[in-house]
């Protein structure tokens, strides 16, 4: 019979020093995921990359993550989860290291695969251990702590890249992570208690996790292939990708030991939350990626560039645990439906911002952006979590993580060539507003359907 796993109080010593640990090693991987988007530019001048090269640069990362994040929930539940966490976040260091010398961009996208795979073990964990380990009194506050910090990390990886590209080098967007990494398992290692699923069986489900990532991988390759080539490839990479998802829905309904016990799709809440994440985290990725680009593109430097998100930190630092307080009394309803549809709106007025861009055509359109991210964060991510039994922590955290990052993963891929952007494109300025205006106004309409999708799916409940 196991033993019951040690419970925390967040508000001692030890709950904060550990809270503090776990938001800075999600932040460190989601501040990655957003950093390069702003040094791309450099990046691209720098290695003589073209637009696809620069795509996989972003997606190599997203890809890894997405793909194996469910690996790194169900490795976590299994094999203990302050281990997991902790081996993550010490590959995503070396990883970082070597992507700082990088000298080609192949050398650029192997090494932020590597990095990929770091995060993929970190990132679930880290709400594991949050949702396992504290009382459950204190989830709610501490889940709201984190998606706060994550927000904000997400958010500031522009201005922090953009600082760095025009004071220093593209390549301390990488370095910087070393130091914090050190620091996160210096925290996590003195006070996080160790917890696991007590029903692990030992056995590992590998036909489900390389479908995933076989699924995963092919369309990533076919939507990003198609914006330069077509024909029998792309068309190839469709097959698999669809073959190797109905093979993952067949294989993980059959297993006994299943990575993705296909049960917790039962739960209303969670499969609305999860088809909600899709949409929305496929296009905050579209925003943040183009915004930073198109600004660029019309003369901004990459620090101005990156300054344009800070509504969104401010944003997510004062209203996340207000949203979260509100999702508690009123249910997830409310605040995640009302939430993207005020994105989507920021989205529209962010169409100004074509072809000489200023503070006052950005920051309108940026600041209503960030006030419907500030409301839904927090729902989102205590929503998910509470419609998951606690022994399932890192499977429930581990899919919508991967959710999150296969939709940003398909946006990245997919929106430049949905909107006619090839090659160069990038560095001219007509072509990257006549771009820029198409990708806001399908950003605009996958952040509508979230908000719908949440409305409709949620329903009135309180939990």
């Amino acid at each position: 019979m196991s033993e019951a796993p040690e419970v925390v109080d967040r508000r001692s010593t030890r709950g904060r020093l550990m809270l503090a640990g776990l938001t800075l090693g999600s932040g460190v991987a989601i501040l990655d995921g957003s950093v390069v988007n702003v040094a791309l530019r450099s990046m691209g001048r720098d290695l003589d990359a073209s637009l696809a090269q620069l795509q996989w640069i972003v997606n190599g990362y997203l890809l890894a993550l997405a793909s194996l994040v469910l690996v790194g929930g169900a490795l976590g539940d299994r094999r203990g989860r302050r281990r997991t966490y902790l081996v993550g976040v010490a590959a995503f260091a070396v990883a970082s290291a070597l992507c700082a010398a990088a000298q080609t961009p192949g050398q650029l996208v192997v090494l932020r695969v590597l990095q990929g795979v770091g995060a993929a073990l970190l990132t679930p964990g880290a709400l594991a251990l949050i949702q396992a380990s504290f009382r459950p009194e204190d989830r709610a506050p501490a889940i709201g702590t984190w998606a706060g910090m994550s927000g904000i990390a997400a958010a500031l990886g522009p201005l922090v890249g953009g600082w760095l590209v025009d004071h220093a080098s593209w390549r301390w967007i990488f370095a910087i992570n070393v130091p914090l990494c050190v620091a996160v398992v210096l925290l996590t290692r003195k006070n996080a208690p160790e917890s696991h699923d007590p029903s692990d069986t030992g056995r590992f489900d590998v036909p489900g996790a390389a479908l995933t990532v076989l699924a995963l991988g092919a369309a990533t390759y076919a939507l990003t292939a198609s914006g330069d080539s077509g024909g029998a490839a792309v068309t190839a990479a469709w097959v698999v990708a669809v073959a190797s998802a109905v093979g993952f829905v067949v294989v993980e309904s059959r297993s006994a030991s299943p990575m993705v016990p296909l049960a917790v799709f039962r739960s209303r809440v969670f499969s609305a939350a999860n088809a909600m994440t899709l949409l929305v985290y496929g296009a905050l990725s579209g925003v943040s990626l183009f915004v930073v680009l198109q600004l660029q593109a019309a003369g901004w430097s990459a620090l101005e560039a990156g300054l344009s998100g800070l509504p969104v930190t401010i944003a997510l630092m004062l209203l996340s645990p207000r949203a979260a307080a509100l999702a508690e009394r009123t249910g997830p309803r409310l605040p995640m439906s009302l939430g993207p549809l005020v994105c989507a709106v920021g989205t529209v007025i962010l169409l100004a911002a074509t072809e000489a861009p200023s503070w006052l055509t950005v920051l309108p359109g940026m600041t209503v952006f960030a006030l419907g991210l500030a409301l839904l964060v927090s729902p989102l991510t205590a929503s998910v979590l509470a419609a998951a039994p606690d022994r399932l922590a890192g499977v429930a955290s581990g899919v919508n993580n991967a959710v999150a990052r296969a939709g940003s993963l398909l946006a990245v891929a997919a929106l430049p060539a949905v909107v006619g952007l090839t090659g160069n494109d990038y560095l001219e300025q007509a072509a990257m507003a006549d771009g820029y205006r198409g990708a806001m106004v399908w950003c605009a309409v996958l952040l509508a359907l979230g908000g719908v999708v949440s409305w409709f799916g949620l329903g009135r409940g309180r939990r």
